[in-house]
């Protein structure tokens, strides 16, 4: 099944983990966008338009999830925002379609049909929308599937038991859906990748860097700039959400602390720590129930200047991870619908600003960089 993305400008998000933190936050922005747009455009950098898209608050919400319970419950039980926020929005929320996940004993190719009947379903249901389907799953074991060069071979060696989110992507691009893979899970396996360039479908990813990372990048980018030499890196989060309780499991974790620390080394043009023998930058992440979603990072930095002589620079953030999150979603969300009304197709490196781990061609690394990639993927658009 395969549509025509040209005569459409309503953004549709089909969101795998509707009702979790960030897909509930999510929820209440779209209802907002609806009854108070000016409550959320100006959190949006896309809010002023993307070559070949609608007015911003043009947006609808669909998706799947495993609980059985209602969105406004959902939204209350993660106590991101507060009622006051949302309280008015309810009838809004109560339409939001939200589907049940397939079940894992289908198998890979089972809820991959699955899935695309539904997608079959939620495009009817919004005729003159634009679809884009977000991975919002919790971050899995996953397994190496680079050696699946097609879909048969995917289908027989792939476990949806310990790599979830795969079906999604798979039914998205066999939909001619364009993805947006927020979560750390290498779903962009060779197999999958190939057939979205054969249904000329955009994918962007992976692993949202929605604080630390964000400012990491920013960070070392600058120091690059004025050619300081970081001796090593310490960073520290804390956060008490589910998310913060999955990455527990170190199967889980793997991923989401490679991402964390890889892009470092990649942006400085060198390993830190090297003159040690060992790396110097570290990473950690402590599951810490009182925080809930209100996650905090320590950074300590040690660099040297002119001489070898040293220096250090602290920083400390307290943020949100859901209201971080949510807006970013919604802004790439835009873009690679964007890029799909343009025609490009596979992986998306210009929308490296949004990633931990950007994928694609020579993707952008240093933050300045960044910046011009999207510069680049808006002429691209155009």
């Amino acid at each position: 099944m395969t549509y025509d993305s040209r005569n459409r400008s309503h953004l549709l998000l089909l969101i795998a983990g509707a009702k979790g933190a960030i897909g509930s936050t999510i929820a209440a922005a779209v209802s907002l966008l609806q009854s108070e747009p000016e409550r959320i455009l100006p959190s949006l950098i896309t809010r002023e338009g993307l070559p070949g898209l609608g007015a911003a608050e043009k947006v609808r919400m669909a998706g799947w999830d495993r609980t059985e319970t209602d969105m406004e419950s959902a939204i209350r039980g993660h106590g991101v925002l507060p009622e006051a926020i949302w309280g008015e929005s309810r009838q809004l929320l109560a339409e939001i379609p939200v589907l049940s996940a397939p079940p894992p004993e289908m198998g890979l190719k089972g809820q991959t049909e699955h899935l695309i009947s539904d997608i079959r379903d939620l495009l009817n249901k919004y005729p003159h929308s634009l679809p884009v389907l977000v991975n919002l799953l919790p971050s899995c074991a996953g397994g190496d599937l680079q050696d699946c060069r097609d879909m048969a071979a995917l289908y027989a060696k792939a476990d949806p038991k310990s790599f979830p989110d795969l079906a999604y992507g798979l039914a998205a691009v066999r939909s001619g859906v364009p993805v947006v893979n927020f979560t750390p899970n290498p779903i962009e396996v060779p197999a999958l990748v190939q057939e979205a360039i054969r249904q000329g479908v955009p994918i962007s990813g992976r692993d949202g860097k929605t604080g630390q990372t964000y400012l990491k990048i920013v960070l070392a980018s600058a120091l690059k700039a004025r050619a300081l030499h970081v001796d090593g890196w310490y960073s520290l989060n804390i956060l008490g959400n589910a998310d913060g309780k999955n990455l527990m499991d170190p199967a889980c974790a793997k991923g989401k602390l490679a991402n964390k620390t890889e892009i470092l080394d990649e942006i400085l043009g060198y390993s830190v720590g090297e003159r040690y023998g060992t790396s110097t930058h570290k990473v950690h992440i402590d599951y810490y129930p009182p925080r809930g979603d209100a996650k905090e990072a320590w950074d300590v930095i040690d660099f040297n200047g002119i001489f070898g002589m040293p220096m250090s620079l602290r920083l400390n953030l307290q943020g949100r991870d859901s209201i971080l999150a949510a807006p970013m979603i919604l802004d790439l969300a835009r873009w690679t619908a964007a890029a799909h009304k343009a025609g490009l197709k596979g992986l998306i490196p210009e929308l490296a600003f949004f990633y931990k781990r950007p994928l694609g061609d020579d993707p952008p690394l240093t933050f300045q960089d960044q910046m011009v990639g999207l510069q680049q993927l808006e002429e691209k658009c155009r």
